[in-house]
């Protein structure tokens, strides 16, 4: 049986027990080694979160994001420290469960240290230095601070609850930004989140940013399977195989776009990677995806960037 059957039979399984998202992550971290925090993944997001600060320097009249907001932050919380090195005061994480912990709040600093001490922060993030100097000082001390202490001292303040319900004020947030999460979030789910987003972000100044990956993230695990592998099942089959611990929706750029469309979202900027014909043309399609075009199913990452004052909402 393939690696990738293997893994979604075991996080189904899973999905369906107590205390799914800690047993989850033990499976992740001692089976598959999906959750460790390696250089690729730390600068992935290092990355998205330079993206993110100028796509709000370009489309906003301020600098810096007073208030920032973003949901589906996981295990380590990059974006949020790279929001607070640049000098946000408040920056909040929106999620289903609190994922983090402050062993794993403590690598993710250290992260940060390692990467300025090889010269490679300056490259992503303009950084403050009486910030970076607040970390160092939280890292030297680390155990004498709780957990609640140390996410004060970064001024990041989770939101454990609904997306679809913020308990945060009408127009409060001056970014909101997601990275490769709302390929997890189906499409009922996602309308209410994108409409709260718009009530809660600042219609003066306001931009939300986000980064989407449309790949079948069961070929990150699996390299014998292509990135389009989950194309090929009905949605009937898709719903025995896919599970709510790590659910992918499968839709496409089109369907991202159509839902932009009718909130009324505008798409300021976009960018796209086209993905391979080659590998899509070797799946057997299903019939949902069949009416579509070829070169637009292939694509499997984008990045959304909505300027929101340019629209009366």
């Amino acid at each position: 049986m393939k690696k990738w059957k293997q893994k979604a039979i075991v996080q189904k399984t899973i999905s369906y027990l107590p205390l799914s998202s800690k047993i989850n992550y033990i499976f992740q971290k001692f089976v598959t080694k999906g959750v460790n925090l390696v250089d690729n993944y730390f600068y992935d997001r290092l990355g998205h979160a330079r993206e993110h600060i100028k796509a709000f320097q370009n489309y906003s009249d301020k600098s810096i994001p007073h208030a920032c907001l973003e949901i589906g932050t996981g295990w380590y919380p990059i974006v949020p420290v790279s929001f607070f090195l640049i000098g946000s005061d408040k920056i909040f994480s929106v999620d289903i469960s609190f994922l983090t912990s402050k062993e794993r709040l403590q690598i993710t600093l250290q992260k940060f240290v390692e990467c300025n001490n090889l010269g490679q922060l300056k490259n992503y993030i303009n950084f403050l230095p009486d910030r970076f100097h607040t970390i160092t000082k939280l890292l030297n001390d680390y155990d004498k601070f709780s957990l609640d202490e140390i996410l004060q001292r970064l001024n990041i303040t989770y939101l454990i609850e609904d997306a679809r319900k913020l308990s945060l004020p009408d127009n409060s947030i001056d970014l909101v930004n997601s990275n490769n999460t709302f390929e997890h979030i189906y499409p009922d789910n996602l309308i209410p989140i994108l409409k709260d987003f718009i009530r809660v972000v600042k219609k003066k100044g306001g931009v939300m940013s986000h980064f989407i990956d449309m790949s079948d993230h069961f070929a990150h695990f699996d390299k014998s399977i292509n990135i389009y592998n989950f194309l090929q099942f009905s949605d009937i089959q898709w719903k025995w195989i896919d599970n709510s611990i790590q659910p992918q929706s499968r839709i496409r750029v089109y369907d991202y776009k159509q839902i932009y469309e009718d909130l009324k979202i505008p798409i300021s900027e976009e960018s796209f990677r086209e993905g391979n014909l080659n590998e899509l043309k070797s799946i057997r399609l299903a019939k949902k995806f069949k009416k579509h075009q070829l070169n637009e199913i292939a694509i499997s990452h984008c990045h959304f960037i909505s300027r929101m004052s340019s629209v009366n909402y």
